[in-house]
């Protein structure tokens, strides 16, 4: 289950003539859209406008760039030492999107208000929890792993790995050797969790409100 933002509302924040409309409809998906406060500001496009701003972070952050350049790429994360790269490390197939299904989770961002009861609008914001995250980035060889969480919390192998072309490479650019050829340890780094914290904040910012575990 994504978690949920939840924002009360109280009515003195928004335009008279919109909460009197909502008093006499209370029709939560007429005025979704329309729910603007008395700055002007209207509700549904900063959220709009704040996905969009979190999808574009996602795609910044140097763990992101770094598989989305797939086996040729460097270590610009410096999780390796600044040898090979993520994505032949990790062993994922030549010509995959490891990152797609973490940004297709995003993009199912949601915003929406209940009714109106006693002049307090409850706004909630749905985003992906760490956990669909995890469960939907699985390692390429071992399905009950997720490899988006390893960053996070560490991988092994690194001593093993070498990066150099192969036919019988899953990537087509890294192999494991049989015994340690190297030093050295990758390092972990904040990610999904840390991301997904950062943006949670972002989104209560929005009107004022707090975070609720539903």
């Amino acid at each position: 289950m994504r978690p949920k933002i939840t924002f009360e509302v109280n009515k003195s924040k928004f335009k008279k003539e919109l909460i009197d409309s909502m008093g006499k409809l209370n029709d939560h998906n007429a005025f979704k859209r329309e729910l603007t406060t008395s700055d002007n500001k209207n509700l549904f496009k900063e959220f709009e406008r704040l996905k969009k701003d979190m999808i574009a972070d996602f795609l910044r952050h140097p763990i992101t760039k770094e598989i989305e350049g797939g086996p040729m790429s460097l270590n610009t994360s410096g999780t390796l030492g600044g040898y090979g790269n993520l994505f032949s490390f990790i062993g994922f197939e030549k010509g995959s999107r490891p990152i797609s299904p973490i940004v297709a989770l995003l993009r199912q961002t949601n915003f929406n208000c209940s009714r109106m009861v006693r002049g307090v609008i409850n706004i909630t914001v749905e985003i992906p929890s760490a956990d669909q995250i995890f469960r939907a980035t699985p390692l390429p060889w071992a399905t009950g792993i997720s490899w988006a969480k390893r960053i996070e919390v560490g991988m092994s192998g690194l001593g093993m790995y070498m990066s150099k072309d192969s036919k019988t490479s899953r990537s087509g650019t890294g192999l494991q050797s049989s015994k340690n050829i190297r030093g050295g340890k990758f390092s972990n780094t904040q990610y999904i969790t840390a991301f997904l914290k950062k943006w949670q904040k972002e989104f209560t910012k929005l009107t004022g409100g707090r975070i609720q575990s539903l």
